[in-house]
């Protein structure tokens, strides 16, 4: 066995992030699985989160939101590096786990059974998990994985890592980093950490968007609402994925990330922490009409686009003036 924390799954506590009280139980796979890696190494995630206020509307779809590298390496002294694979993908795994460093690999959601009911067993997608512990002759694996830390062995272990021979020969390796420790560079704690955080604030208000992405958003949704009414209920979940799900569940991490600030006695926050309360709930509301709307091909009020590009308005103006 190679492992890095002693962990178990039975008794595994997430991160406040992933409670029951959340609006978006998940975000995105790859958030997801940072916030519970640095979870598990003990220093608080929701420190690194200003740069959720900075997410836009793409053209096509809403930012993938992910934690910035250079923050990570700031505020926890850790680094995230890419890991080129020309051996056996166990192999690599055991190696850099060895070395006391998590791999992030990306696997088949078919073989992973925390997403029993949604993929396990039911469709082929890639989904990034962060590897903790690996047994290659016990075939078992404790990974992390969206909301919390798992473990998986048998038929599931072999078909994930190939162990009996690649499904084609032009089959591609997936991509994977891995988590490294800075050396000499410890996290930052207590009034550092506010500190820098406060520093990575100021910098992501001076990035956001020029205009209300609402709008943009709101155009573009006229226009696709048009074949969305004739499609099925999959487009819909990767549509919702793309966009509602997307912005809805980062303003709920940027509420969330406000209201440790005024935890910390930082002023000028909680309005702002309220506004985005309110795009994350009306977020998750909007996504329910429009799956409604497409099930009974009716007309989709699109005034929640309205209320949520106001919020944004009022959010970023109060942070601009008291943060920016």
């Amino acid at each position: 066995m190679k492992r890095i924390l002693d962990l178990d799954a039975a008794t595994y506590r997430r991160h406040a992030i992933h409670g029951e009280d959340r609006v978006w139980a998940e975000t995105n796979c790859y958030t997801d699985l940072l916030v519970e890696q640095l979870h598990a190494l003990g220093v608080e995630p929701v420190a690194a989160l200003p740069f959720t206020l900075g997410i836009d509307f793409e053209g096509d779809q809403w930012t993938f939101f992910k934690f910035p590298d250079g923050d990570l390496a700031d505020l926890y002294g850790i680094e995230v590096q890419e890991l080129a694979v020309w051996r056996p993908l166990t192999d690599h795994i055991e190696d850099q786990v060895e070395l006391g460093r998590p791999v992030m690999v990306e696997l088949d959601s078919f073989f992973l059974p925390d997403t029993a009911g949604t993929a396990y067993g039911l469709a082929h997608m890639k989904s990034t998990v962060g590897v903790n512990e690996i047994d290659v002759s016990a075939r078992h694996l404790g990974y992390f994985h969206n909301q919390g830390y798992y473990t998986l062995g048998g038929d599931d272990f072999d078909a994930l890592f190939q162990m009996n021979g690649l499904v084609h020969e032009r089959m591609l390796p997936p991509y994977i980093e891995y988590l490294k420790r800075i050396p000499g560079q410890a996290p930052l704690q207590g009034g550092a950490l506010l500190e820098a955080s406060l520093g990575l604030l100021r910098r992501q208000l001076s990035r956001l968007p020029a205009d209300n992405p609402f709008g943009r958003f709101k155009a573009q949704f006229s226009r696709d609402i048009a074949w969305l009414m004739d499609a099925d209920m999959e487009i819909f979940h990767t549509y919702s994925f793309a966009n509602l799900r997307q912005y809805g569940a980062c303003f709920e991490l940027a509420e969330t990330y406000l209201r440790w600030l005024a935890g910390q006695g930082v002023p000028n926050v909680t309005m702002p922490a309220e506004k985005f309360a309110g795009i994350a709930q009306t977020a998750k509301a909007f996504q329910f009409q429009l799956a409604r709307s497409m099930a009974r091909k009716k007309p989709l009020d699109l005034a929640p686009l309205d209320a949520m590009a106001a919020a944004w308005d009022e959010a970023t103006g109060a942070l601009r003036t008291g943060h920016g």
